[in-house]
């Protein structure tokens, strides 16, 4: 089994509701965001998948971010608000939908709001 992690970054503001009185006032992050992709076997070139092609494919995303006000956003709402355990399960999947690689799927992203504080996602195997 091969692991990579791409690292990648991106500055938003939100509001979280019902978590805390700090947290449902509007503020901002400077996230940072690890991508890990998993895979059993090799291309012909030795490589799981091309870092470039990963990074572009999380760089795309994070321009969907990027300086927003996430709240605003169609993938946030009432019922999935912008927290950063739903935004990891948002750049998961969409992720997931761009590798379009047999055998390659991501295996966890975590989402960084400060230095130390972060939230991992770990998507189900599908077998």
């Amino acid at each position: 089994m091969f692991e990579l992690k791409v690292v990648s970054k991106f500055s938003a503001a939100h509001q979280l509701q019902m978590v805390g009185e700090k947290c449902e006032n509007l503020h901002g992050h400077n996230w940072k965001v690890e991508v890990y992709v998993t895979g059993q076997k090799l291309d012909e070139g030795g490589v799981l998948i091309d870092f470039g092609v990963l990074k572009k494919h999380v760089r795309d995303i994070m321009e969907t971010l990027d300086h927003k006000f996430v709240n605003d956003l169609p993938m946030f709402h009432a019922d999935n608000p912008p927290s950063s355990e739903n935004m990891a399960v948002y750049i998961a999947t969409e992720v997931e939908k761009r590798l379009n690689l047999p055998g390659v799927r991501v295996s966890r992203v975590s989402t960084w709001e400060t230095e130390n504080s972060c939230a991992t996602y770990i998507p189900e195997p599908k077998y």
